[in-house]
């Protein structure tokens, strides 16, 4: 058992229709937390949005009351979760689950309210991601990380690995067995009985563990520009203190960019640890990841399914346009009324 020295946190909002999906992010997160003595150290924080502002459930599929029992079940079966508590402080695991019925609520929303409300709570951050599996040698490395770092460069961001991504700017962030691999831009091309580094596939597990486990000696790099994205990235709580988060008029979608652009204006190059040789999967073409959505395509990857909805492709270019133009004095922002005109 590895006693940590520092405390951590990490966020995940979960939409309500990923609830067939998220029981492998919850199952990463608890293998992550078993080899830790005081578990209490790292606060799990959970926000299930079951608000329909956006995506409307289809009723003749399944209901959501069925959807919120599924959640509570499998929160039952993971960590022990009584649902009728709100949090397990004072059990074994430190976990904070919140279940929103009505606001519009969206992933930027709730990672800027995670970065304040918990980094005056904690040491790290991490931001989860529903469609993830975080390494389960997650908070051991964290720990030792930061405990070397916290005198010298107590602002910076860390990433571990990910699989083979869409051009060369991301080598520097991709597992050392996957970078060499070709990367296959078209569904056609994609044979997901062969091609395991592509991000096109979806990975388990025990398959994650396959290239974690076999690590003796880890291999962690300074990046001197950033790269990242928003699934899994590390965030010293200093860093949100000094005043960087996710601006308000970005309201949907590009959190992480527009994370990256502040980050930089206000705080320049820190250092960006890249923990090359292990993996965090992100299984963005999950096949369970959008379900029971009412008159949503049925058919292509996920992000032909999103944008099967006329309000996702105006939300997602006004929050982009947002995102690009935060520190632009002369771009009023977007709002979600101007979507709905």
């Amino acid at each position: 058992m590895v006693k940590l020295k520092n405390k951590f946190a990490i966020g995940c909002i979960v939409q309500w229709y990923e609830i067939e999906m998220v029981d492998e992010y919850l199952q990463s997160v608890k293998n992550a937390i078993e080899s830790i003595d005081n578990k209490k150290n790292i606060m799990v924080d959970l926000y299930f949005n079951c608000s329909q502002a956006l995506e409307k459930i289809d009723e003749n599929q399944i209901t959501i009351s069925d959807v919120k029992h599924k959640y509570n079940k499998l929160l039952k079966n993971i960590f022990g979760h009584d649902e009728d508590m709100n949090s397990l402080v004072g059990r074994e695991y430190n976990i904070r689950s919140f279940i929103n019925d009505c606001d519009l609520y969206t992933i930027a929303d709730y990672r800027r309210d995670f970065n304040n409300k918990y980094c005056d709570l904690v040491d790290v951050l991490m931001w989860g991601e529903s469609d993830s599996l975080i390494p389960r040698q997650t908070f051991q490395i964290l720990d030792n990380l930061h405990s070397q770092v916290k005198r010298e460069t107590p602002k910076y961001v860390s990433f571990f690995s990910t699989c083979k991504m869409w051009d060369d700017s991301w080598k520097v962030l991709e597992h050392p067995e996957f970078t060499d691999k070709p990367f296959y831009d078209s569904p056609d091309d994609f044979k997901p009985d062969e091609h395991w580094w592509s991000l096109r596939y979806s990975m388990n597990i025990n398959e994650m563990n396959s290239f974690n486990d076999k690590v003796e000696d880890l291999d962690i790099r300074v990046l001197n520009q950033h790269k990242f994205n928003g699934c899994g990235l590390i965030i010293s709580s200093e860093v949100i203190k000094a005043g960087v988060n996710i601006p308000r008029s970005v309201f949907f979608v590009h959190e992480d960019t527009s994370f990256m652009i502040v980050l930089q204006k206000l705080l320049g190059l820190i250092p960006q640890y890249i923990i090359k040789n292990i993996l965090l999967v992100h299984n963005r073409n999950h096949p369970k990841k959008r379900m029971y959505v009412k008159d949503e395509r049925l058919d292509g990857t996920m992000n032909e399914k999103r944008r099967s909805n006329d309000w996702y492709v105006r939300a997602n270019e006004m929050s982009e346009a947002n995102c690009y133009n935060s520190i632009n004095p002369k771009h009023k922002a977007f709002t979600w009324d101007d979507v709905w005109k």
